[in-house]
């Protein structure tokens, strides 16, 4: 069988829709039910990973990898290379196809909540969304929760939805696979960190990085030591100017922006923290919470559904824009043994759940039945 998947996530800094594919490829690559199948993988420019060319062939399609690209460029290369089935790992997929297509949407925050996306990027968003998931064979989803919003504000018929959680790719020091949760170093009993707080993700209006920075800074005036990393690209809208907030708090030398690290550094950072902080009030799932988790670095997280599916009792739970609360969440971590202890002891069951070899097994099941 020869599967066609759209690669284009692959290419440059991959984030979210990246790792989550190259966490399936890789994993494809190793297993021997695999080896029946083709995968054709089609990109604007050069991937970021390294696979056998022979079982995962790549078709470099010119242009700007957007809208045109995905609908107009990239189908005309893949109608001659007589693909039986397509993978879309990122929300939409070319329309009018004639081959069956299998869709995996993360979340639908561009539903949920309409006003944090501009006009034009959000009614794009959710028009193809929307038309993609009305003509796919299959719809993969990461969480209960997104199968529950793909139903209520799309309509997808629920007998299309297939929860399928990922794995947990953490960065990697020595070489492009990410290591598992598996693999992870987990905490050294017997190395006290400094009160080290880390956040990954890139920074969206809904995950509150500005009321992170403010419950911060309370610690941060009584703790000369205490730091905070901030890792993501801004991406907020409307815009949220972070350098400011971070200067009018006085923090320019506890806070440390960086919009993107390679995962040797990224991999430090979370080895070096003592706290993680992702105050998101709408995710598909939240994975640098899990990451964290894998590295023995509790999180403190808004109290939503999702949230608690995520990471259930291996996290703190705050109020959206409670800094009071924010802050002694932040306080316990850093400075609580017994919290600590209570929270990466329960992050074993929690992590359990997320196999990238169950997921990429069960994902290519899917792929398998659409034909």
């Amino acid at each position: 069988m020869r599967i066609g998947i759209d690669a284009r996530e692959l290419s440059g800094r991959a984030t979210g829709v990246g790792r989550y594919l190259a966490g399936l490829l890789w994993e494809w690559a190793e297993a021997d039910a695999t080896r029946r199948h083709e995968f054709v993988l089609y990109s604007a420019i050069p991937l970021a990973v390294a696979l056998d060319a022979h079982r995962f062939a790549t078709r470099l399609v010119p242009g700007r990898s957007g809208t045109v690209w995905e609908q107009l460029l990239m189908p005309k290369v893949a109608a001659r290379d007589h693909l039986d089935v397509f993978f879309s790992p990122g929300y939409t997929a070319p329309l009018f196809r004639r081959i069956p297509t299998v869709v995996a949407v993360h979340d639908v925050s561009f539903f949920a909540h309409p006003e944090w996306f501009g006009f034009r990027e959000g009614a794009r968003r959710r028009w193809l969304t929307h038309r993609t998931t009305a003509e796919a064979c299959a719809v993969i989803t990461i969480s209960e929760f997104s199968r529950r919003e793909l139903v209520d504000r799309l309509g997808v018929r629920e007998s299309l939805i297939h929860v399928i959680p990922p794995g947990v790719t953490l960065p990697s020091s020595h070489g492009a696979k990410g290591l598992s949760s598996a693999d992870a170093p987990g905490p050294d009993p017997n190395r006290v960190p400094p009160p080290r707080v880390l956040y990954v993700g890139s920074i969206f209006n809904r995950r509150h990085v500005p009321d992170l920075i403010r419950a911060f800074a309370s610690i941060a005036f009584e703790h000369g030591d205490a730091s905070l990393d901030l890792v993501g690209d801004n991406r907020s809208y409307p815009y949220e100017d972070v350098s400011k907030i971070i200067t009018a708090h006085g923090l320019d030398r506890q806070v440390l922006w960086r919009q993107y690290v390679p995962d040797e550094e990224l991999r430090r950072l979370y080895s070096a923290s003592r706290a993680f902080a992702f105050l998101s009030e709408y995710e598909g799932l939240g994975l640098t919470p899990l990451e964290a988790l894998a590295f023995g670095v509790p999180p403190v997280l808004l109290d939503t559904p999702v949230a608690r599916e995520s990471c259930g009792d291996a996290a703190l739970y705050v109020r959206r824009h409670d800094l009071r609360a924010t802050t002694r969440a932040l306080e316990l971590l850093l400075f609580d043994e017994g919290c600590r202890a209570a929270l990466v002891a329960a992050s074993r069951t929690v992590l359990a759940r997320y196999d990238w070899p169950r997921a990429a097994r069960e994902t290519l099941a899917v792929i398998e039945s659409a034909i």
